[in-house]
C-alpha cells in the first residue's frame, strides 16, 4: 500500500491550575512536556491496523508509552524505556525494536503530581482522580499507576487480516487475563474531548506486573492499600505517520 508521510503537531499550552481536593500533591520537575505519537485513534477505527513506523526510532528517548503493533498484534506496554509486548499468552516480551506500530504514544515522562489513590478506588474510578490531580478535563494527561491491585484483569487480541474487521469486532475476540491480586505498573493517557480522535477516549491504560510475567490493556482493577497516581499535563501532542 503506497503512503505518503505525514507530519501534524496536535495541541497547545495547557495551564497547570490549582489542585482540586484529592490529596496533597507531590512538588516534580517539569520535563520536555510534550507526548509522542505514532497514528491516531481514528487510524485505527477506520480500520487500518498496518504499522506505520519502527518501534525502535519511535520510542528513542522516551520512557512510558503504550500502543500496539502490526496487525493489531498484541499490546504494547512502555515501562521504564523497555517496550513489551503482550500477545494473547498473556506473557509480556520485550518487543523487537524493528516491528512497526500503526498507533503508540509515548511520552519522557516527568510527573507534575503525584498523589495516593484510596483503597477499594475501582480502575473505572480513575478517570475522575486523573481530572482532578491534573486539574483539567481537556489535553492529554500521561498517567502513571503503581501499586499492589486485587481482580486485576487484562487483555490482549489476536492478529488480524485484510481486510480489517472494525475495532469493535477485534475486541469482541479479545483474550482475558485475570491476575487477582499482584502488584503492577499501570500506565497511558487521558484523552480529552478537544482531542477527539487524537487518542483513545477517555483513559486508556496498559500495565504490566512487577515481575514482568503478565501484562495487557487494562480491563479492571481495584486499587489496594499503597497504589500511586502520578499525572503529567501535556503541553501537546505530536503526530507523525503515514497515511
Amino acid at each position: 500500500m503506497n503512503k505518503a508521510t505525514r507530519f501534524v503537531i496536535v495541541g497547545t499550552m495547557l495551564a497547570l491550575l490549582a489542585l482540586t481536593p484529592l490529596a496533597p500533591p507531590v512538588a516534580a520537575t517539569t520535563g520536555d512536556g510534550w507526548v509522542s505519537q505514532v497514528g491516531t485513534y481514528d487510524y485505527l477505527v477506520k480500520p487500518d491496523y498496518d504499522g506505520l513506523a519502527p518501534i525502535g526510532p519511535a520510542t528513542a528517548g522516551m520512557t512510558l508509552g503504550l500502543g500496539t503493533f502490526d496487525h493489531l498484534n498484541g499490546e504494547l506496554v512502555m515501562i521504564g524505556g523497555v517496550v513489551y509486548r503482550v500477545g494473547t499468552d498473556g506473557v509480556p516480551a520485550v518487543a523487537s525494536p524493528a516491528a512497526t506500530t500503526p498507533f503508540l504514544q509515548t511520552v519522557r515522562f516527568d510527573p507534575d503530581r503525584s498523589a495516593p489513590v484510596p483503597p477499594g478506588t475501582l480502575c473505572s474510578g480513575l478517570p475522575a482522580l486523573v481530572d482532578a490531580l491534573a486539574a483539567t478535563s481537556n489535553g492529554m494527561v500521561s498517567v502513571r499507576v503503581r501499586g499492589t491491585f486485587t481482580n486485576l484483569v487484562t487483555r490482549s487480541v489476536p492478529a488480524q487480516t485484510e481486510p480489517y474487521p472494525t475495532l469493535a469486532t477485534v475486541v469482541a475476540t479479545q483474550t482475558l487475563f485475570n491476575l487477582g491480586s499482584r502488584r503492577a505498573v499501570l500506565v497511558g493517557f487521558r484523552t480529552g474531548p478537544d482531542l477527539a480522535g487524537t487518542g483513545a477516549p477517555g483513559l486508556h491504560l496498559h500495565g504490566i506486573t512487577a515481575d514482568r510475567t503478565a501484562g495487557g490493556h487494562v480491563i479492571s482493577c481495584v486499587a489496594g492499600t499503597d497504589v500511586q497516581l502520578s499525572v503529567e499535563v501535556a503541553d501537546g501532542v505530536r503526530v507523525s505517520g503515514q497515511s
